[in-house]
């Protein structure tokens, strides 16, 4: 495999229909950074840390593997990794990509060195609910967060490759790609520190497991959790708290959390950190979870034991907090009594199930 620098910018990149130098780049980034709207501006300020000449870039992870941190990764693993990604997909020089994922995260970072480092055709459009409804363009190449691809099923034979990833895909949405669409979909798997996916898996039926790509490969610990061995992409070994079915060194079936991260429309979300602020409007034992949503993959919902106020008054206390909007539960559920440990301690899985009775 042929491996440019990281600091090359191929001849045939374009970003929204133009060439750029590296100089007239640095301009279109400084402008984006002064006077774009926000996706435009975190893109502007990604592509002067890029072009700078500092071999090392800054990343914050999404909490896949622990709670949120910013890392420090190699540029050149980056342009590895989009590498890697077009000899498994088989995306040539002049793909036409479109980009309508948030800047802020590493999906959208990699889709831009992508066509930078490969000589793509990128068109950058914000991350809205229902992408193709706003260009009437083809496209060889595209990623979607689940939410999107739902909104985007009418129209997306007009992508020949597409990437899903972000939330686990619901089985109603696997269904539904399957019956409408001719598009080769793929599920991914991966994280900020393998710098997005290290694994896909078309989304057919019957349902085929993981498939890591070339020169990755994978081994689980003595909890059945995934260990990823990625050493173009990564230095160590990197330890998930994901539980899954190995079918060999490069093949997986993902089964779920260890823990109790909630992946909400491709927002990692820690409870501990949810539950930290809302103990102080809440006197009566209670948590937060995720459960199974078409949309989200997960939602976020709050469930009480016993409350002494009211619904109506726990939400108004709620929207009084700080909170991000993703951080605000989206139901709120009261129980006459949790399910506990021996330690007495609250059984958040058997709890949950109280809610399906």
């Amino acid at each position: 495999m042929n491996i440019p620098h990281y600091t090359k910018i191929h001849n045939r990149f374009q970003l929204n229909g133009y060439h750029y130098s590296k100089e007239q780049l640095w301009e279109v980034a400084y402008s984006f950074v002064k006077e774009g709207h926000a996706n435009e501006q975190t893109l502007g300020a990604f592509i002067l840390d890029w072009i700078d000449d500092n071999p090392t870039i800054r990343l914050k992870t999404s909490g896949t593997t622990g709670t949120p941190k910013v890392i420090t990764v190699e540029k050149q693993s980056m342009v590895n990794s989009a590498l890697l990604t077009a000899e498994f997909l088989s995306l040539p020089v002049g793909t036409r990509a479109l980009n309508c994922l948030p800047i802020d995260f590493i999906a959208g970072k990699m889709m831009f060195v992508r066509a930078l480092i490969l000589g793509w055709s990128l068109d950058l459009m914000d991350p809205v609910r229902n992408p193709l409804e706003h260009t009437s363009k083809p496209y060889d190449f595209s990623a979607f967060i689940p939410l999107q691809l739902e909104h985007s099923l009418e129209q997306l034979d007009r992508v020949q490759i597409l990437l899903v990833g972000g939330a686990p895909m619901s089985q109603k949405l696997r269904n539904q790609v399957v019956l409408k669409t001719q598009t080769q979909v793929y599920e991914t798997y991966g994280m900020t520190e393998t710098l997005t996916h290290i694994a896909l898996r078309k989304v057919e039926a019957p349902q085929p497991p993981f498939q890591v790509l070339p020169q990755v490969s994978v081994r689980t610990d003595n909890d059945d959790c995934l260990v990823v061995q990625a050493p173009l992409l990564h230095p160590q070994e990197i330890q998930t708290n994901d539980l899954v079915e190995l079918v060999n060194p490069s093949q997986f079936y993902w089964k779920g959390r260890k823990d109790f991260i909630i992946n909400s429309g491709g927002i990692k979300i820690h409870p501990e950190l949810i539950e930290s602020q809302l103990e102080s409007i809440l006197e009566s034992p209670f948590f937060v979870a995720g459960l199974a949503d078409d949309s989200l993959g997960q939602k976020l919902v709050l469930v009480v034991e016993q409350p002494t106020k009211s619904l109506e008054s726990i939400r108004e206390d709620i929207s009084s907090l700080p909170l991000e909007a993703y951080h605000s539960p989206k139901e709120i559920f009261v129980l006459q009594k949790f399910i506990r440990t021996s330690s007495h301690k609250i059984n958040r899985l058997e709890t949950l199930k109280l809610l399906e009775s």
